[in-house]
């Protein structure tokens, strides 16, 4: 079917093929990355909660945020208030920006869900209407004529649900997995702003 299709409709079913063969190439490698990343902020989670203080809390960007404002604001001891605020609008924008790291990737599927089908559709329309035209120019309506090119064109249909239905599915729970994540640096951000105002306290009681 697909070698007898016009030139215009094989075109489509390629790059259909090609869109499903990506999106399930991001489906693998974001399902890897979202698996790690999830297994890494949840031991950071459990030993940043644990630490005594902030300066026996394990190596991370969060943590180097909270760090860093605390050695500038050093001999501002009365301004804790102030400080949980910086270190928690510092450790809001690192939430952000791996919330975006984890986007990354995710869009292309988005786009795929959206314009596989209409592409898929350009492709049918364009089989039936050489269709007809082949009826105009055989002058018969005989079904035997006409029913090869409406079957190659409607493959092309056929072609783009493939490449849609998968990719707004996944998108859909990748929407889920990442929000999920970000959620859980959250909570390692909750845990890190606590060490800060621990250490605050203990400089505010001596």
């Amino acid at each position: 079917m697909f070698m007898a299709a016009d030139w215009v409709v094989q075109a489509v079913m390629i790059g259909l093929v090609i869109a499903s063969v990506i999106t399930w190439t991001v489906f693998i490698a974001k399902s890897l990355e979202l698996a790690t990343a999830f297994r890494r902020q949840a031991r950071l989670l459990t030993a940043v909660d644990g630490a005594p203080s902030l300066d026996a809390a394990p190596a991370s960007d969060l943590v180097a945020a909270a760090q860093a404002e605390h050695k500038l604001s050093a001999g501002n001891d009365d301004d804790r208030d102030g400080l949980k605020e910086r270190v928690a609008s510092r450790l809001e924008r690192l939430e952000a920006a791996a919330g975006r790291r984890m986007l990354k990737g995710t869009g292309v599927l988005a786009t795929i869900g959206a314009t596989a089908p209409f592409v898929g559709l350009f492709g049918t329309v364009w089989g039936i209407m050489n269709s007809f035209i082949g009826i105009s120019k055989s002058q018969t309506t005989n079904l035997a004529v006409v029913a090869p090119g409406i079957a190659e064109a409607l493959l092309a249909t056929a072609l783009g649900l493939a490449a849609a239905i998968p990719a707004v599915v996944i998108y859909n729970h990748f929407s889920r997995r990442i929000a999920a994540y970000r959620a859980l640096v959250g909570d390692t951000s909750a845990a890190v702003l606590r060490l800060v105002s621990r250490d605050a306290g203990k400089r505010g009681a001596r």
